[in-house]
């Protein structure tokens, strides 16, 4: 009987200290000591192992449920010191906040701080919704570039990125001309251009071209990753382009005013306005530039806006919406043969030509982040646009007759959705990034061409209600999956390998008309074509990537991955004297491989020296062909053959001052870069003995970019070297032609300097570019704006003032 009682006894009272037994979680918040800023991805243990996991996005980490007591937090991530404090559960739910120190002495730590900012050239491993793992990638921080920004000089900004061809086209930075590793730089086609992750080109798939660039003062960085870029962003050869605009800070509102000043009458005005209200941040700016520019017949107008308003709900979920707008119209003073230019690079033959731009671009981003430390992110984008191009397209060693003007008339509409998923997780103590996605793509473009006035003025209109010239339609889809994984096998070795499937529809179809005049200008052959071509494919291409990690700042990366480009048919009926198109053109197949060092030392060295091969089967050039009728000269695009372009590039920059002097203070800054590039392109195997073996057209052999620059508090002075090496216009390697459309681009270099002092709010800017008034040209053009040599700007001297309230 007694038993039974403490048998009861028992039963009674050991629910209730199971039940009184006192449980909670502990929530960390970890962020950097100095800035305040959360720390995503932080590896968090506390006790012995009792609980581990990583920080979500917002640096956010929140342990199971844990018997009260006492425990020992850890936290550790690459660049700050580890971090150990025992922490007393005694409540439900405590939070600790866990502020980490950089790796360095509390002096050091602002230095390197402010030297990592300008001495930092590379995307993360996951950068945001995207992996840059095992790949060659570079970041412009505009904000710290010095220079001309309200010409939005390439040469300037692009500095410190191996191996461009920048093509200098106007004195105003309308048009971003750039291209790399043996690719054309004409409108920067070959790389995947596109802002805030969502196209801007024309037509991803028919015409990549791009005739709007972001005005300079409004973008945050430039990101670019070199042909790696294949498996998450598509098919082009020279890899990703994008543009990071600016968002409203963390102020209710900021004012931001810029005004430069230019030779040859550039006028550059500039205003945004951003800020945070609760939970909503808005960036609005508007930007206008006018000039007459340095030739004869060369004025300008340009107006460009963007809106960027965010919402976000709660901490985890944001819908933001972009839209963009820029409308130029440019006078075009046209080519120079070759007598021409040497002669006087500053006359102009042209006075008729004109050029109008309608760019108008919109997005809605949505994006997630999940409690199981994924995040979700679909991008909705459109494009409505136009181009025209007016004028006199004979060759330039022909005068104009004025007569009828030709008009080339483009409308592009497109939209599109790319959706990706990324997921950071923790396997065998190392982290581990998957990333899938799919894209949507619809694009319709139009392009007609015909006769318009006979006048000088910028009047763009047919003359005649039918079709007189060639008037195609060009609609196109493209639909793609696409996933890449990083395999962190152990602290130093990660693989990361991708796979990219694509569907490809792209067709013309339309009418042109053919007309054949003799010597004297009498019609002899008049017929009217209609031509339909459809293309469909499917494409899987592949690749790997790989990293070791020599030591915490300096690794090895490597990378393969296969690529393709598809032919722009709406090229395919443009009728221009100076260029026509092999019909039968056919898509471009091959691959990227890079191999290279890269890494930095305690804020003072960067450094990315990397070998590079790129590899073509079917490489579309020009070579020059002799009409058989009127014997003159014209270039004609086709599948030359297979190419090969392999190269060494290297870039370096040093901080001079706080490498040789004891003095330890941010007062000061010497730093030196050298940027080279060392290239071979050739075409192999090519079916037309003519061709095997010649150089690729437009690759630089030898590109160099080398610069200093001085800081002094708000004070900043800097000098800038570039130098091109002599280089082919076309596939034939010819070395001059009468109408200047085809031969070499000389070497040339050329010397800019710039100064900048800030007081408080107020900023001013100056500099020369072109210091030692250098006679060159980048280009050689077969239509707009030429056709015939391009000559780039002589010395000009610029002043700009900035205010922020």
């Amino acid at each position: 009987m007694k038993q039974l009682k403490y048998l009861i006894v028992v039963f009674l009272i050991a629910p209730a200290l199971c039940f009184s037994q006192q449980l909670g979680v502990i929530s960390v918040t970890v962020t950097g000591e100095s800035s305040s800023s959360p720390i995503p991805y932080a590896t968090v243990v506390i006790g012995e192992n009792t609980h581990s996991g990583m920080t979500n996005e917002n640096g956010q980490f929140v342990s199971k449920v844990l018997p009260f007591g006492n425990y020992l937090l850890r936290v550790k991530v690459l660049g700050f010191m580890d971090y150990s404090d025992t922490v007393a559960l005694s409540s439900s739910k405590i939070e600790i906040k866990a502020a980490l120190k950089a790796e360095v002495t509390t002096i050091k730590k602002v230095i390197i701080k402010n030297e990592q900012e300008a001495l930092d050239y590379k995307l993360k491993a996951v950068d945001d919704m995207l992996i840059a793992h095992g790949k060659k990638s570079e970041v412009i921080d505009v904000d710290q570039t010095d220079g001309n920004k309200g010409a939005n000089n390439a040469r300037e900004i692009y500095s410190r990125i191996t191996g461009l061809n920048i093509w200098e086209s106007d004195g105003a930075g309308i048009q971003l001309g750039i291209g790399g590793r043996g690719l054309s730089p004409s409108r920067t086609a070959n790389f995947n251009t596109r802002q805030n992750g969502y196209d801007i080109s024309a037509d991803a798939l028919g015409y990549p071209e791009s005739y709007y660039t972001p005005t300079s003062a409004a973008i945050q960085r430039i990101q670019l990753i070199r042909g790696a870029a294949s498996l998450q962003f598509g098919t082009q050869f020279g890899g990703l382009l994008n543009f990071v605009m600016k968002e409203g800070g963390d102020k209710k509102a900021e004012l931001v005013y810029r005004q430069t000043k230019a030779s040859f009458g550039l006028d550059d005005f500039f205003a945004s306005v951003g800020g945070t209200v609760k939970s909503f941040n808005y960036y609005v700016y508007g930007n206008y530039k006018n000039g007459n520019d340095w030739r004869p017949n060369a004025g300008f107008d340009v107006y460009s806006a963007g809106v960027n308003l965010k919402k976000n709900f709660g901490k985890k979920t944001s819908l933001r919406l972009e839209l963009t707008k820029m409308y130029y119209l440019t006078q075009q003073p046209g080519g120079l043969t070759d007598a021409q230019f040497n002669l006087d690079p500053s006359v102009s033959f042209r006075d008729r030509n004109w050029f109008r731009v309608d760019w108008n671009l919109g997005a809605l981003t949505f994006k997630h982040e999940f409690k199981n430390k994924s995040k979700l992110e679909s991008k909705l984008f459109g494009l409505i646009a136009s181009r025209e191009a007016l004028g006199f397209l004979g060759q330039i060693n022909r005068t104009d007759p004025i007569d009828e003007r030709t008009l080339i008339f483009g409308e592009f509409k497109n939209w599109g959705n790319e959706t990706r998923w990324l997921k950071t997780y923790q396997y065998k103590k190392q982290l581990w990034t998957g990333l899938v996605g799919f894209r949507v793509y619809q694009g319709n473009s139009f392009s007609r061409q015909g006769a318009a006035s006979a006048n000088s003025d910028a009047d763009f209109n047919f003359l005649h209600q039918e079709t007189d010239g060639s008037a195609y339609e060009f609609p196109s889809a493209n639909y793609a999956v696409f996933a890449e994984h990083i395999f962190q096998l152990n602290d130093k070795l990660g693989i990361t390998p991708g796979v990219r499937f694509e569907h490809i529809r792209t067709k013309a179809q339309g009418e042109y008309l053919e007309v054949i005049q003799d010597l004297a200008g009498n019609v002899i052959f008049d017929s009217l074509y209609s031509d339909v071509r459809t293309n469909s494919r499917n494409i899987v291409i592949a690749g790997v990537g790989l990293n070791y990690q020599l030591k915490k700042h300096h690794r090895v990366y490597a990378n393969f991955s296969q690529n393709y480009r598809s032919i722009n048919f709406t090229d395919m009926q443009i009728q221009n004297p100076n260029f026509k198109i092999d019909p039968n053109l056919q898509d471009e197949k091959g691959f990227n491989a890079d191999l290279g060092f890269q890494g930095s030392q305690k804020g003072k060295l960067y450094y990315d020296v990397s070998l590079f091969l790129l590899a073509y089967n079917n490489r579309i050039g020009t070579t020059i062909e002799v009409d058989p009728v009127w014997y003159t000269t014209y270039q004609y695009r086709t599948n030359i053959s297979a190419s090969l372009t392999k190269g060494v590039e290297a870039m370096v920059e040093y901080d001079f001052w706080h490498a040789f002097s004891n003095n330890d203070s941010t007062d000061y800054s010497l730093r030196g870069f050298t940027n080279l590039s060392l290239v071979d392109a050739r075409y192999i195997d090519s079916k037309e003995p003519a061709f095997d073996g010649k150089k690729v057209e437009l690759v630089p052999p030898v590109t160099v970019k080398a610069g200093v620059r001085f800081q002094y508090k708000t004070f900043v002075a800097s000098y800038q070297f570039s130098y091109t090496y002599e280089h082919f216009s076309d596939a034939s390697n010819s070395v001059s032609q009468g109408n200047a459309v085809n031969g070499i681009i000389p070497s040339y270099y050329v010397s800019d300097l710039a100064l900048k002092y800030a007081i408080g709010k107020f900023q001013v800017e100056t500099g020369v570019n072109n210091l030692f008034n250098q006679s060159y040209f980048t280009r050689r053009a077969s239509g707009y704006p030429g056709p015939g040599i391009i000559p780039a700007a002589p010395r000009s001297f610029y002043i700009g003032v900035q205010l922020k309230i």
